[in-house]
């Protein structure tokens, strides 16, 4: 009988969560199973998003109750199906709904999931450039989507857009989209220094530090806003943002107060539009899937994405997630077994040096070692071990 791995966050009354990591032959042993669930999915990856690391460290109000499999997004492929919707091998997508959070979610090998949450993996997608787009991803097209539709935005627009929270994981795909699809981006980032190479390889032509508290109206400078965070950087946004146009608001990592006026709105006919992915309807969700299809490159998604093991999630990312000190997009490859973090750039430079070895013929083969570094088809990438006599060769490339 197979055995498989979760992670399990428990929590008792008010005290600190605890996170560990669980062998389960059957998905019913797990400790949040929805019998509702009807079909049975192999997780190949899943991603941190905020709500998560709010799970992870045991947050009031997230999870419906504890002990949980956390996981709010997953991909994979399909094992067993009750329903007429989806057939084993089928790859799937679930991001928003209450998986992680009302059931077991995505940090496990194999799960039941409720066939009204999954989509079908877009066929542009791959399962793992599904989940360095996931929630975060599908909430920034959907930010772009209402500021074009409802908020006035036009492509071809000369003005600012601006992103604020723009290093983390919503923010940074707002970035690529707006800037794939011609609009001038300012980032906002309370990390400048740190963030702003990041920020301009993904497209943003201004960044700029966090939003201070302002006037209830300032000078009109951007033609659309997507709002990461709330509090006095969402006012702020509301009072910098020309005439007739809109924010999007998202997300409340600095705070879930808006200590605003109504000037903006009734003296400037600014529009606030809520973004909810939650309980998008499921032919807005497809709509969304497909406007990324055109809106983020397959290129940009590497430079999104920092991939995670299980046991990296019993460690302190929950924690660092939700003080802001990760970036962009972090993805969960089940297939990873070991406990440090491996950025895309390290896999990159493998793949870079693989090559340069092969180039040369090198007359004593590189041995290669498979180890947990996932690949765009999801198999295991080699770290590369070379022998002495070959060493002065490598050091030279």
């Amino acid at each position: 009988m197979a055995t498989y791995r979760a992670v399990v966050v428990s929590k008792e009354g008010k005290g600190p969560a605890s996170r560990s990591i669980v062998k389960y032959s059957d998905p019913s042993e797990l400790p949040f199973h929805d019998d509702s669930a009807d079909v049975l999915v192999q997780v190949s990856h899943s991603a941190l998003n905020y709500k998560d690391g709010l799970v992870l460290t045991g947050a009031p109000g997230v999870a419906k109750k504890f002990p949980i499999v956390p996981g709010i997004d997953f991909a994979g492929k399909v094992l067993q199906s009750r329903s007429a919707q989806f057939s084993a091998g089928q790859s799937v997508v679930l991001t928003g709904h209450y998986a992680g959070q009302w059931m077991d979610g995505g940090y496990c090998d194999v799960v039941w999931a409720k066939s009204s949450w999954l989509v079908a993996l877009p066929e542009f997608l791959t399962e793992r450039e599904a989940m360095i787009i996931g929630t975060a991803g599908f909430t920034a097209m959907q930010c772009v989507m209402h500021l074009e539709k409802y908020g006035g935005l036009a492509r071809g627009e000369k003005g600012p857009v601006l992103v604020t929270g723009a290093a983390g994981g919503v923010g940074s795909v707002a970035v690529a989209i707006l800037s794939h699809l011609g609009y001038q981006v300012h980032a906002s980032t309370g990390r400048v220094e740190e963030q702003e190479a990041y920020l301009k390889k993904l497209g943003a032509k201004k960044v700029i530090g966090r939003l201070a508290k302002s006037k209830p109206l300032n000078k009109e400078v951007y033609v659309g806003v997507v709002a990461c965070v709330g509090g006095h950087g969402l006012a702020t946004a509301l009072a910098s943002v020309q005439y007739g146009c809109a924010v999007a608001s998202c997300g409340l990592a600095a705070d879930s107060k808006l200590p605003a006026t109504v000037m903006p709105f009734i003296l400037r006919g600014v529009k606030l539009l809520g973004i909810d992915s939650v309980q998008a309807p499921m032919e807005e969700r497809k709509a969304v899937w497909e406007a990324l299809r055109t809106s983020l490159p397959a290129a940009v998604l590497n430079d999104l994405a920092t991939v995670y093991s299980l046991d990296d999630l019993v460690g302190n990312l929950g924690e660092r997630i939700i003080k802001g000190q990760t970036r962009g997009r972090g993805i969960v490859d089940m297939a990873l077994g070991r406990a440090d973090q491996v950025s895309v750039e390290e896999k990159k430079k493998v793949d870079q040096l693989e090559d340069k070895l092969n180039a040369y013929k090198m007359s004593a083969p590189a041995v290669l070692t498979s180890v947990g570094v996932s690949a765009k088809d999801s198999s295991p990438m080699p770290h590369v071990k070379v022998n002495i006599s070959s060493m002065l060769l490598v050091s030279n490339l």
